[in-house]
């Protein structure tokens, strides 16, 4: 576990989740993590390349009475200089393009499907949001329990 940066004298365990735009995957597992994992953990994500927060991925996390609407789409090299207990990529390509985060004791990957590459009504697009977030909340829940290594 590392210190907090922000000078609390908390320890908490550093993850940094990684997806390619930092719209959809990373946002929900940081907003998820941040939301059930209390003060044991700090949660960030991060993007290969910076876009924006998905609306999809909002609502589907609002379903489920977590408000990432103030999250922000960010680069990864926003924390390269960061110490992290965890890296997580969340998408092949993130894995392909980040294979080695510095600073790091572990890295992962969970391989989710990309739900902003769905197609069809937007009930069925919010569907697939909602398949995506619940899969990531069964990794981020098995993480909290320690049945992900840390």
């Amino acid at each position: 576990m590392t210190n907090d940066p922000r000078g609390d004298g908390s320890l908490r365990t550093r993850v940094l989740f990684i997806c390619t735009h930092n719209s959809a995957r990373s946002q929900m597992a940081e907003g998820l993590l941040r939301a059930r994992g209390g003060d044991r953990f700090a949660a960030f994500s991060a993007g290969t390349e910076a876009t924006e927060v998905r609306p999809l991925a909002i609502r589907a996390m609002d379903e489920i009475g977590i408000d990432i609407r103030g999250q922000e789409s960010k680069t990864l090299h926003r924390y390269l200089a960061e110490p992290f207990d965890l890296v997580v990529t969340v998408c092949d390509d993130a894995r392909e393009s980040c294979p080695v985060f510095p600073g790091t004791r572990r890295t992962d990957h969970w391989s989710f499907e990309d739900p902003s590459r769905a197609t069809g009504t937007d009930e069925q697009l919010l569907a697939v949001f909602r398949r995506v977030r619940d899969a990531i909340a069964a990794r981020v829940d098995a993480l909290i329990a320690g049945s992900e290594p840390a």
